[in-house]
C-alpha cells in the first residue's frame, strides 16, 4: 500500500510550541539525547521537525520573536 496526499502526516512523537524561529534540540537530557542541532522554522510552514529525534517545534506567531 502507497501513501498519497490525502493522508495526514503521522503524528511527531512530541510538540513544543516556540516563539523563537531558530531553536536547538538535543533530544532532552540523560544518556537519550543526541547531539545539539540548531532548526530554523520556515515562516511558510510554521514548523520543524528534529532530524533525529523527530520532536515537532511549532511556532507561535503571535508571540514570536525575530531571531538576531
Amino acid at each position: 500500500m502507497t501513501a498519497t496526499s490525502s493522508q495526514p502526516a503521522p503524528e511527531a512523537p512530541e510538540t513544543e510550541i516556540v516563539t523563537h524561529w531558530k531553536v536547538a534540540c538535543d533530544g532532552g537530557e540523560g544518556a537519550l539525547g543526541h547531539p545539539r542541532v540548531w532548526l530554523s522554522i520556515p515562516r511558510d510552514t510554521g514548523f520543524v521537525e528534529c532530524g533525529y529525534c523527530d520532536k515537532r517545534y511549532v511556532i507561535d506567531r503571535e508571540h514570536a520573536h525575530d531571531d538576531h
